[in-house]
């Protein structure tokens, strides 16, 4: 079996298959949490805050800013500025933990639905059984 031959049996297992399809569509779920937190949670946390609340443009500056540079993160870093952007990683965080909470949703509702199908009733005994059963407790007596 050549390279190529095993390559595409193993591309096209069933599992490898389910795998890219979720990575695609987690991608795509990634971008609507992030547009999520962006556009609706942040701005109504800034609301409440009485303010403008925007995590991305915190950061410390860990280095010397050149003259005429603005301080705003994209101009930093275009000077190559060392920079710590915690902002960014609150932004990133607060993602994850709705993208976590959205998912622990799903599964509790998957696996309540899957809990929610009664179970099949046990089919009736055979009349033969029945008999078989009334003759052996006639034979203990």
């Amino acid at each position: 079996m050549t390279l190529l031959q095993e390559f595409k049996a193993f591309a096209m297992r069933g599992n490898v298959v389910d795998l890219a399809v979720g990575v695609i569509v987690g991608g795509a779920f990634g971008k609507i949490v992030d547009s999520v937190v962006g556009d609706l949670i942040m701005p109504i946390i800034a609301w409440i805050m009485g303010g403008k609340l925007d995590f991305s443009g915190m950061f410390l500056v860990l280095g010397n800013v050149p003259p005429g540079t603005a301080m705003t993160l994209d101009a930093l870093r275009k000077a190559q500025v060392p920079v710590f952007a915690y902002g960014s990683f609150i932004t990133i965080l607060v993602n994850f933990i709705i993208l976590a909470f959205i998912i622990f949703i799903m599964v509790k509702q998957l696996i309540r639905l899957k809990r929610a199908e009664p179970p099949a009733p046990p089919p009736p005994t055979p009349e033969e059984v029945l008999l078989l059963r009334e003759i052996r407790d006639s034979l203990k007596k």
